[in-house]
């Protein structure tokens, strides 16, 4: 049974992918971590001296410290933001254990390098619907919680890419679109090796909705319907990614846990 202040496997997995998941933060050493550059979805790679000045810096919110096994690097980190107020926890087990037991894990190959304040960035289509909706969903939730998104014209995504170092996505000709009958986010699915069996029920309904094949999903109809609608509200497209979070969030945890749920209304006339 893991100590009060630790995160057994199955809380922080159950955290991960929601709103409420905690910030991770991964202390591993340079040896460590070279012999396996996989990291827990959505956690920070930084050195012991960092992560105070780091998580001091951020806006309130729980911290989740990872090292290789769970034992000294991780417990002083959280000792150390504990006593500077800042709720923090580490990882029972350690990277190992959560790999050991074939828990999710990202490849970070495909990242970007960050920018001045450690965030990556990403760039698309404006007025986005689906897909360019989806992904950011995708990226904020198991990648980089702080990831920053530029929405440009159509004509100058690959040339603002080139002038700001972020990665295009979900236009033709670059590496994070279509495959096949596939969308943007299956291929984000597959580069940063997701294996989220919750993810992939996520992505057939928005491959329905966003290319068209509604008999893919029974809510892919649904998700179009919201998707437009969302669109035609907001006239900004961040505020419309950030009223659009709730509904993936609120798709992603009906594919976790309550896909055998049914709703039925047993009042009286």
């Amino acid at each position: 049974m893991p100590a009060p202040d630790a995160y057994s496997q199955d809380q922080l997995l159950k955290l991960i992918g929601t709103p409420r998941a905690p910030l991770i933060v991964d202390v591993r050493d340079a040896d460590d971590a070279g012999a396996d550059a996989r990291r827990l979805p959505a956690a920070v790679m930084l050195g012991d001296g960092d992560v105070v000045a780091f998580a001091r810096a951020l806006p309130a919110q729980p911290v989740a410290v990872v090292c290789q096994k769970g034992l000294k690097r991780a417990q002083g980190v959280a000792g150390l933001l504990r006593a500077e107020g800042i709720a923090a926890q580490y990882l029972d087990g350690g990277f190992l254990g959560w790999a050991g037991a074939g828990l999710p894990l990202v490849d970070p190959a495909c990242l970007p390098a960050p920018d001045a304040q450690g965030r990556t960035r990403w760039v698309t289509r404006n007025r986005p619907k689906i897909d360019r909706i989806a992904c950011p969903w995708l990226i904020r939730r198991f990648i980089d919680p702080r990831a920053v998104f530029l929405f440009v014209g159509a004509s100058e995504v690959q040339a603002v890419a080139d002038l700001t170092g972020a990665v295009p996505f979900d236009i033709e000709g670059v590496r994070v679109s279509h495959r096949g009958d596939g969308c943007s986010f299956d291929a984000m699915i597959e580069d940063f090796g997701l294996a989220v069996p919750a993810l992939d029920t996520l992505a057939r309904i928005i491959r329905g909705a966003d290319t068209a094949r509604p008999d893919l999903a029974p809510e892919a109809a649904g998700l179009l319907a919201v998707s437009l609608g969302l669109s035609r509200m907001h006239t900004d497209d961040l505020a419309q990614l950030d009223a659009a979070m709730v509904v993936y969030d609120a798709l992603y945890r009906w594919a976790r846990d309550a896909q055998d749920e049914v709703h039925t209304w047993t009042g009286k006339r």
